[in-house]
């Protein structure tokens, strides 16, 4: 069992033709509301491809929320930890333009993902075979997930977004860390190759179309990505998580497992929304055969 601990959030997508200025007005093109959130976003992801998945999150007593529940349960992923809060089902506000997004989360119920809630779900996490985590709660929460898999010996994937609320002494307790090439920069303050090697097996760089990179002990590996036409990147991120998590547990090595995710994720952007296009199993088999 994967447990994802993370945000759930409402996807408020507007894409346009004329990227605003400060203080200027422009018209769009598209308005939409799509389920979101990076952890909702690689539950599904994993599910999609046929693991089994619970979600320990938090969502607020409204439409956006219920939706939101609704969502993860049709794509059959365990919804029974998932809390209501007082407070408003988190969103994020995401511009399009010219293939790339900008995106602003506002966390609402996502900061209610306390301790007290992980007290509460702790014999789920003892029972898990990896922990997802992303980082759109709090970092108190997180600090103390990370504590409670490494006295468990739970395997832990951490997804180090937004980049600003990491903390380097986390590295000893993070099986899996997989930033993107700027924020491994960010992390580290060094081009990620050499970060890499300091963290064998442990750090894997995603590089967007160019695929992504980790250090084996012995040299640095790049793992080229498919090439494809960009509708939505979204979502690509989350499904490259949420298709490595997959594969590790389904046995692959590291460098099966970043091939594989490679693939998922470039399914992915083919669609609109970042749940839209996340691929099934068949789907990635059909690519790399493909390939």
């Amino acid at each position: 069992m994967i447990t994802v601990i993370g945000s759930i959030n409402m996807d408020i997508v507007v894409r346009t033709d004329v990227f605003p200025k400060q203080g200027e007005t422009v018209l769009g093109n598209v308005f939409t509301t799509i389920p979101g959130g990076k952890g909702a976003n690689q539950a599904v992801a994993a599910a999609r491809l046929g693991s089994q998945v619970q979600m320990i999150g938090a969502v607020g007593e409204d439409p956006f929320g219920e939706e939101l529940v609704n969502n993860l349960k049709s794509e059959k992923v365990n919804v029974d930890s998932i809390v209501r809060s007082e407070n408003f089902t988190g969103i994020a506000n995401i511009l399009l333009y010219d293939n790339d997004n900008r995106i602003i989360v506002v966390p609402g119920a996502n900061f209610d993902v306390t301790k007290a809630v992980i007290d509460s779900k702790l014999e789920l996490i003892k029972n898990s075979s990896l922990l997802m985590i992303q980082l759109e709660i709090p970092v108190a929460t997180i600090e103390y997930v990370l504590d409670i898999c490494h006295q468990l010996n739970i395997p832990v994937l951490l997804n180090p977004a937004p980049a600003a609320n990491f903390k380097n002494e986390w590295m000893d307790k993070i099986t899996y860390l997989t930033p993107n090439e700027t924020e491994c920069e960010l992390l580290f303050g060094e081009n990620y190759k050499s970060i890499l090697s300091h963290y064998p097996n442990k750090v894997i760089v995603t590089l967007g179309g160019d695929g992504a990179a980790f250090h084996d002990g012995s040299q640095l590996k790049r793992v080229p990505g498919f090439k494809t036409t960009p509708v939505d990147t979204t979502g690509a991120g989350d499904t490259f998580n949420g298709a490595f998590a997959h594969a590790v547990m389904s046995g692959y090595s590291i460098e099966r497992a970043v091939a594989f995710a490679n693939v998922a994720a470039s399914l992915s952007v083919e669609k609109f929304g970042a749940q839209g296009g996340m691929p099934s199993i068949d789907a990635v088999l059909a690519r790399i055969e493909k390939k």
